[in-house]
């Protein structure tokens, strides 16, 4: 008797402003399969540092915010056995920090010099990701990687710039090449991306795509009415 499948651990991967929260929320809600995220910077960053702002946080304390969202992403995967969306992965941890070393730890579109990093920056960063991307190699079995197709949000709690967004999803690309873990690039429309995963997969629907589509923007402003 053939052993049955084991079940599928699927990241979705990609940059600020791609789609995932929304993506993987409505994607849980079509197939059933859970759904599993770390909480933003932005949203550690108030238990972590009570009254700073994302763009006011030092190499260590964005070291330090990096660690805890990786804990916290790695302990919610462990719980579900069963198989898996991700909102993200453990190499976004690596990613973020890395381009911050290129970029400056506060990017903008305007390069600042005096916004480099300490020398000691991208060493941590360097040794952090040897951990982060063993653990992608052994938490994921695929990934669907979101290319950049829309602006990005200015809704002040993004510290970033489209320069920082090219960048961290080409390493991104760069990063699942190296680590020969497989990936589909998905784009368009929010319901052509989820028609496109549940076919590349084969994963069953129990929705509607439309009212998927809804129940996960109703979650997502609900989330945005409590930030």
């Amino acid at each position: 008797m053939t052993p049955p499948a084991r079940p599928r651990r699927i990241a979705v991967s990609g940059t600020y402003c791609t789609g995932k929260t929304t993506t993987t929320i409505a994607l849980a809600h079509l197939t059933g399969v859970p759904r599993t995220h770390a909480r933003t910077m932005r949203e550690i960053l108030a238990d972590a540092l009570p009254g700073r702002r994302l763009e006011e946080c030092t190499a260590p304390e964005l070291i330090q915010l990096g660690i805890q969202r990786y804990t916290e992403r790695a302990v919610q995967e462990s719980r579900l056995t069963g198989g898996f969306l991700s909102d993200g992965s453990s190499l976004h941890e690596w990613v973020y920090g890395k381009v911050r070393v290129r970029a400056g730890i506060h990017p903008t579109d305007g390069y600042d010099a005096s916004d480099t990093p300490p020398d000691f920056y991208e060493e941590v960063v360097d040794s952090l990701g040897a951990v982060f991307r063993r653990h992608a190699r052994t938490a994921y079995d695929v990934f669907v990687h979101l290319p950049v197709e829309f602006d990005l949000v200015e809704d002040g709690h993004r510290p970033v710039s489209e320069r920082f967004r090219r960048m961290s999803d080409e390493l991104l690309r760069t990063t699942l090449d190296d680590l020969a873990i497989p990936y589909h690039v998905v784009g368009g429309p929010i319901e052509e991306r989820l028609a496109t995963i549940v076919d590349i997969f084969g994963l069953p629907t129990r929705m509607g795509l439309t009212h998927a589509v809804d129940l996960a923007y109703a979650q997502t402003a609900r989330t945005a009415a409590l930030a």
